[in-house]
């Protein structure tokens, strides 16, 4: 019987291919990474048809944004609980990323610190938001 749990699969979502790289290689260790697109569109399309457990998505993407692709696949149903890694740290894009369906949200600039507590947060059903985009530390 295996005892080891279920590595979680994640769909990445962001318009530079060299962070893409970058966060694949954070993350491969402890989650599969089951596809890597670079915009909103074909985001949408490998969530319908690889079902990943998280996505891990930019705001500020070609052909659709982050926060309407969130919000379109939540009108889809999809499961995938969604960590947003962006740039803007602005708390209206906080707002709009939880409002969407966003369970985390994770500031580039603090990538190699958040987004690993960020996906386990999640993971374990709570929220995250990068302090540097909550500066008062509360969760919209």
């Amino acid at each position: 019987m295996n005892t080891l749990p279920k590595r979680l699969r994640l769909l990445l979502a962001d318009d530079h291919p060299a962070l893409l790289a970058q966060i694949a290689r954070l993350l491969a260790e402890e989650f599969e990474i089951i596809r890597a697109v670079g915009n909103g569109l074909d985001l949408l399309d490998a969530a319908a048809r690889l079902d990943p457990d998280v996505i891990v998505l930019d705001i500020t993407m070609p052909g659709l944004d982050g926060i309407e692709a969130a919000r379109r696949l939540r009108q889809a149903g999809g499961r995938a609980k969604l960590v947003f890694l962006t740039v803007h740290d602005d708390p209206d894009y906080v707002r709009a990323a939880l409002e969407a369906g966003g369970a985390g949200y994770v500031v580039k600039a603090r990538l190699a610190t958040d987004l690993l507590p960020a996906l386990h947060a999640v993971q374990a059903g709570q929220r995250f938001v990068s302090s540097a985009a909550s500066p008062s530390h509360e969760v919209p």
